[in-house]
């Protein structure tokens, strides 16, 4: 069995008016590659990895426009998990809601605005006037970018730095003051066990949380054209949309950005192996990127 890579695919097809929620999946597109076979463990079924960026279901944006799917599947080793013996869990009856609290204001939704199609994914505010870190692949399709702050706010935006090697962005909202920048949990902070809290807009459903625990660390994926390791795993539900969004710890701070989910077809979502670029590889190349725009 072969894996099967689709590229962007902007389709109309779904457009709705202003105002409309547009809901359902659009089919998918015929193979543009075959990808070569992959190594894996004996016994361990081949999944089909797809990345948590564009959304298969989308709310139209403020002031209408069209909507579409931007899918692009993504493809994952693993390797054996680094496991520690600290491990830090919320028992039952603890209490979340000051978790959210304290981190949603710090999470945005980028939208991407084409001529045919709108797309989106999330990110986090890294400066009080707001500097935005997402995903490469959630700005790398044509059209116009904006922010959408947890508030409801729309702003434009321009993208000001990039870094596909370890698909992460840089993106400037105009005009905005007063923000709260997030706290990124230092290396080595992260054990399995872990509790941690998702947070982003999984098929376009803004202001979502979602709790779990990192299950495995030290995994690598491997697109193609780029490789991301160190990677952390998660089954705390990420979906289409949920790519540059925060995954954080009982303490609020940022142990890693959402990148990617694995799943076992192209119609499924969330199974429970979620992956996020830990934290310490995001700051690093956040003060590379900085500099750029220095």
């Amino acid at each position: 069995m072969t894996d099967l890579m689709t590229r962007p695919v902007l389709d109309d097809r779904n457009a709705g008016t202003a105002g409309e929620r547009v809901v359902g999946a659009l089919p998918p597109a015929p193979p543009t590659h075959i990808a070569p076979e992959l190594v894996r463990p004996p016994r361990d079924p081949r999944w089909k990895r797809r990345v948590a960026g564009g959304a298969a279901v989308l709310v139209l944006m403020a002031g209408g426009g069209s909507a579409g799917a931007l899918l692009t599947d993504r493809y994952l080793n693993s390797r054996p998990a680094a496991a520690s013996a600290a491990v830090t869990t919320v028992a039952e009856g603890d209490d979340l809601a000051p978790i959210v609290a304290k981190v949603q204001p710090s999470v945005v939704t980028v939208l991407v605005d084409g001529a045919r199609s709108s797309s989106l994914g999330s990110g986090v505010v890294l400066s009080a006037d707001g500097l935005i870190l997402t995903n490469n692949h959630v700005i790398a399709a044509n059209g116009t970018v904006s922010v959408r702050l947890s508030t409801g706010q729309t702003v434009p935006a321009q993208v000001v730095a990039t870094d596909a090697g370890h698909d992460l962005a840089l993106v400037q909202g105009s005009g905005l003051s007063g923000l709260t920048p997030v706290t990124f949990a230092g290396d080595g902070t992260v054990a399995v066990g872990d509790t941690v809290l998702a947070f982003g807009a999984p098929l376009g459903l803004e202001g979502t949380v979602t709790s779990g625990i990192v299950s495995a660390l030290d995994r690598s994926l491997d697109t193609g054209e780029e490789k991301l390791t160190g990677l952390l795993q998660t089954d705390a539900a990420i979906n289409q949309g949920n790519s540059g969004g925060a995954l954080v710890d009982m303490s609020g701070r940022v142990v890693g950005i959402n990148v990617a989910i694995a799943t076992t077809d192209e119609s499924s979502g969330s199974v429970g192996l979620g992956f996020a670029i830990p934290a310490g590889t995001v700051t690093s190349v956040v003060e590379q990127l900085k500099a750029q725009v220095r």
